[in-house]
């Protein structure tokens, strides 16, 4: 399989049209319906319906869909692996949601670099989901998230416990009403558990799905929310932030999620560093 081809079929699937594509890959028109006859006929069987609205997938290109993805994923992967900066004997690709890059996922590259010069990096921000399809495909090592679902050929490691807890801003002798209180997407447990224990609750006028945001807008207008205990200790000790008291608390456990297929001595050493960055961040 040409790599090239797999790529056009892609974009042909992203633009919706072959002219798309073709202005997309700086090719002519007839370059890219060449590429994708020449799958076609790889296939034994079409992958686009042509039309006057473009190009719509027949089934046969929706199984497709999926691989072309994983093959140009491993290629570039590969590729990587290949062309190592001097000095270096391998490369780890690590992703991560994006609520976790501050401040685990920045200890772990500092350490990374202190313990093991010897490894390239190449990091990415991606939701849950996805990080665990491209750990599946082997197209990312190590993924570091919230929830870890059970998938075939994937090990899910407990790297540290946390907490939500609820907290407000201060003065504390400032009344807050139900409208100060900003909902963070924490998920659908935090959302189902959050429910159970305040049914009477009006919705949100503010929702975010992302803490540091919710954080500094509460901390510009006033207000409360439910946040990663670890991530506003700061805030709690300088007196910017007060704990609700008697408001109950949710569990938030974070998971290192790795293919059974993994180099374990990679692993072991990405681990460690996980496990130092994750008590540096507690």
């Amino acid at each position: 399989m040409d790599i090239a081809v797999a790529r056009t079929f892609l974009e042909v699937v992203k633009t919706g049209s072959f002219v798309g594509a073709a202005a997309s890959l700086n090719l002519t028109q007839t370059a890219v319906s060449a590429r994708i006859r020449v799958l076609e006929d790889q296939l034994d069987r079409p992958v686009f319906i042509r039309n006057k609205a473009g190009a719509k997938l027949t089934p046969a290109g929706e199984q497709f869909l999926r691989f072309a993805t994983t093959l140009v994923q491993v290629w570039d992967r590969a590729r990587r692996a290949v062309a190592l900066p001097p000095g270096r004997e391998t490369v780890v690709t690590v992703g991560a949601e994006l609520s976790l890059w501050s401040p685990l996922l920045r200890h772990w590259l500092l350490w990374m670099r202190r313990e093991c010069p010897e490894i390239a990096v190449a990091t990415q921000i991606a939701p849950s989901e996805r990080l665990m399809e491209q750990v599946q495909d082997g197209s990312l090592d190590v993924a570091v998230l919230y929830a870890a679902p059970s998938r075939p050929g994937v090990i899910a490691e407990l790297l540290f416990e946390e907490k939500l807890v609820l907290v407000r801003t201060t003065p504390t002798g400032r009344a807050l009403g139900p409208e100060d209180h900003v909902q963070i997407d924490w998920g659908e447990e935090f959302a189902a558990s959050y429910q159970a224990a305040f049914p009477d609750q009006p919705n949100a006028v503010v929702s975010i799905s992302y803490g540091p945001l919710a954080l500094d807008y509460i901390l510009a207008a006033g207000g409360s929310g439910y946040f990663r205990k670890g991530f506003i200790r700061s805030y709690l000790e300088e007196g910017r932030l007060a704990a609700v008291p008697d408001s109950p608390e949710f569990s938030y456990s974070a998971y290192v999620v790795h293919s059974t297929k993994a180099d374990a001595g990679v692993m072991d050493r990405i681990r460690s560093g996980l496990r130092a960055a994750a008590a540096i961040a507690a």
